[in-house]
């Protein structure tokens, strides 16, 4: 018998390989046979950096190997393989940690999954800003489990998403990554998104499923200048009523793994150097259980960006002792808390404290009795046509009709020639942190397809947005942006002028790509952007198509909102599709045939110029009061906002109580009907203010919504519970409490005073 053999064989005899004891005892076997550079390794991340991550040569290096591995892990994180390269390189990393290390713990595998697991031959959603405008919490669900299903079939246990980070300024480059700018839409959407993960609302992680991340707690939506880490520095008032709520919601529902600190600074402190926000309010306050772990490189600007520590090993002390428990991707600057724990900087009980959660993780996950995984489970869940067709329902269910002057839904045989023109017509963008799926549908491949026999579809480019695109995951992680040439553009102007007045319908698809709306990390990797126009000379291509009186279409491909103030006079239709994943064809081809009737509406306000911004429809009363000089203060499409080819009728909310006493809850009934002639989908919404109060509130904020689905000429009574939470704010002494007074109950098809019909409450 080899040495390994025996090592093996004795491991296989102590109580933590014991898989009939309780998973407590056997982590407290575990960490009591553990050295302090043992424990530490389980609080670091491994990772060699990106794209060129592992190369299939270490593994027949077994020095390579030992300097790697040896001391164990807490994750082993992304790299961008297919399905046959990922599997076996994580069977190897597994083999070699159970087989070679002292204790052989398995490591956990961390991906990335926002909308979609973010690797090669992964079925590809609508990006989150997208999916979120479905408002459809049993789509997230299943979405999010579909994303886990793929995940855990190729070795993944740990989830970087969702993200819920309240988007409260769209210049922002990871606007696309968010669910917009609701704080009470976010944390629904977050507990559903976590539930379709972990496969439960419990905090147990079931056998197809992965652990979740929140992220990044606090303020990260909001920065100066719209620009990603840039400093949040925000009163403690809109940290408490509108970033925090949709994390504070899903912990207390849904029980995430883990939560991640933010990049940014809030009054001064950055998170992960905040020890009030990780340790006072999130485990003391909310008593959060989970594990905290950092955002990539977080621990680093502490010293290198932030400049509140001296050095590394300052800023490992002060990280994890301000509750920040495991170093991502890599550990950089945790492996020197061996030294720190001698010199009395950090305490062991901590340390321990951390090493039990992840251990106890690993257990749970069954990882000690089979950390492989099986490349033909991992081929079988990539190829299913259950989650192409989720992801159809995703698509059909997200995109968002703003304006239709008739012109919507196309009858086939009208038109006999249709031109489809623009830089996001034949090319498919997905947006950030996106898979690349086995199969996709460009918008112009799903127009030829539903036109039909009777129609010819001609195309032409119109203008180029960037000109080194490729894969939408390097196209998006690469650093170097190669913008297209003016004199070429204007030239694919005139071609496409000389196409569109062949036509007899102009299908005009304008927008973005994972270059110009994306996270920007680096000063020579930007994403953020100043304005909200459209990039480069699409303004141009607009206008001289629309010149030629020709019907046009304007179908819009992007991350964030768009700022197409005259485009909306000269268009008789728009569509926002944002990034509406692999069936992004098929899907709005069906819903411009009529095939599928519109039903998505929009999760964040579209300003009519960057120079509104902020601009949220849960404003102060005193914000948006007066109008600019040179624009007004309307916003070009407002929250909750979009159409069908069907028309709704709603009903004044109807109070079953108007008058409750402080603690109750109250019961507020809308009718509403399908007045049009074809079934759809309305998205009725809850809108509550209160009139007068100790401090300044909203003129509205959303506390409930319902989807629902009617006949033509079918009514629906929807029924909204009142509890005290949705009633109550944080008072002029910060204490959350709902006060007595009158409370103004608004319902209808969106954020916009036209649209609401409202009622009062009392509360004694």
């Amino acid at each position: 018998m080899t040495d390994k053999s025996k090592k093996i064989k004795k491991q296989a005899s102590l109580p933590y390989r014991d898989a009939s004891l309780p998973v407590r005892k056997r982590v407290e076997d575990l960490i009591g046979r553990m050295t302090i550079e043992e424990k530490v390794a389980q609080l670091m991340g491994l990772w060699n950096g990106g794209i060129e991550d592992f190369k299939p040569e270490v593994f027949d290096d077994p020095f390579k190997m030992k300097e790697i591995f040896g001391k164990g892990c807490n994750s082993v994180h992304p790299a961008p393989f297919g399905i046959s390269d990922t599997v076996r390189m994580r069977n190897k990393i597994q083999k070699y940690l159970v087989e070679n290390t002292r204790l052989g713990i398995p490591a956990i595998f961390v991906d990335e999954g926002q909308h979609g697991m973010m690797r090669p031959e992964a079925t590809v959603f609508p990006q989150a800003i997208g999916l979120a405008c479905s408002w459809d919490t049993d789509l997230f669900e299943k979405v999010y489990g579909v994303v886990a299903h793929e995940m855990r079939s190729r070795g993944t246990h740990h989830a970087l998403s969702p993200v819920i980070d309240v988007c409260r300024d769209p210049r922002w480059g990871r606007t696309e990554e968010t669910y917009g700018e609701d704080p009470f839409l976010n944390g629904m959407l977050a507990i559903a998104a976590v539930k379709g993960l972990q496969g439960s609302d419990n905090g147990r992680v079931a056998p197809k499923n992965v652990g979740a991340t929140l992220k990044h707690f606090t303020g990260h939506g909001e920065l100066e200048g719209g620009q990603n880490q840039g400093p949040a520095n925000h009163s403690l008032r809109v940290l408490r009523d509108y970033h925090m709520p949709p994390f504070k919601m899903c912990i207390d529902n849904a029980k995430p793994l883990s939560v991640m600190p933010s990049y940014n600074e809030v009054d001064g402190i950055p998170s992960h150097a905040n020890r009030w926000l990780l340790k006072d309010v999130l485990r003391k306050e909310w008593g959060f259980k989970g594990m905290i772990v950092s955002d990539y490189y977080g621990v680093d600007q502490l010293f290198n960006k932030h400049f509140v520590c001296s050095d590394g090993s300052e800023a490992a002390e002060t990280a994890f002792n301000s509750g920040v428990q495991y170093e991502f991707p890599q550990g950089n600057l945790y492996k020197k808390l061996p030294e720190l724990l001698k010199k009395g900087k950090v305490k062991i009980r901590d340390v321990d404290m951390a090493v039990q959660q992840v251990l106890t993780f690993k257990f749970e996950l069954g990882l000690f009795e089979n950390p492989y995984v099986d490349e033909k489970e991992a081929v079988a869940a990539a190829r299913s046509p259950e989650h192409s067709k989720i992801a159809l329902r995703a698509a059909q269910e997200s995109i968002v009709l703003l304006k239709n002057d008739g012109l919507l839904p196309i009858k086939k045989g009208n038109y006999r020639k249709i031109a489809v023109i623009g830089p996001c017509a034949k090319d498919l963008w997905f947006g950030g942190y996106s898979g690349e799926p086995l199969h996709k549908v460009s918008l112009l491949d799903g127009i030829r397809a539903k036109a039909g026999e009777g129609a010819e579809v001609i195309f032409s480019q119109g203008c180029k947005l960037t000109t080194n695109t490729t894969l939408s995951y390097f196209n998006w992680k690469y650093d170097e942006i190669k913008y297209a040439s003016r004199e070429d553009n204007l030239e694919l102007i005139k071609e496409a002028v000389k196409t569109a007045s062949e036509s007899e319908l102009v299908i005009l698809a304008l927008g973005e790509n994972e270059h110009l709306c994306r996270e920007a990390w680096a000063k020579n990797h930007i994403g953020d952007n100043m304005t909200l126009d459209l990039f480069g000379e699409q303004g141009e291509l607009a206008d001289a198509i629309t010149a030629l009186g020709k019907p046009v279409i304007l179908y819009l491909m992007n991350g964030r909102p768009l700022s197409i103030n005259r485009l909306t006079m000269k268009v008789q239709a728009i569509i926002e599709g944002w990034y509406m994943g692999q069936e992004t064809g098929t899907a709005a081809a069906e819903i411009i045939f009529g095939d599928v009737n519109p039903s998505g509406k929009l999760t964040i306000t579209f300003p009519k110029s960057a120079g509104q911004i902020p601009l949220y429809y849960n404003h102060k009363p005193s914000a948006q009061f007066m109008d600019y000089i040179s624009q007004d203060i309307n916003p070009l499409f407002c929250f909750g906002y979009g159409l069908s080819y069907t028309r709704f009728s709603c009903s004044d909310p109807v109070l079953k109580k108007k008058v409750i006493s402080k603690g109750e809850t109250a019961f507020v009934t809308v009718e509403v009907k399908n007045t049009g002639k074809v079934k759809g989908d309305e998205i009725i919404q809850l809108y509550i203010r209160d009139t007068i109060s100790s401090v300044t509130r909203p003129v509205k904020e959303l506390k409930d919504f319902a989807r629902i689905t009617l006949n033509p000429g079918e009514t629906r009574k929807v029924v909204f519970e009142i509890t005290p939470e949705k009633l109550a704010f944080h008072n002029i002494a910060m204490e959350y409490v709902t006060e007595p007074g009158m409370f103004e109950i608004m319902t209808g098809s969106s954020s916009a005073d036209e649209d609401l019909k409202k009622t009062y409450l009392h509360v004694k």
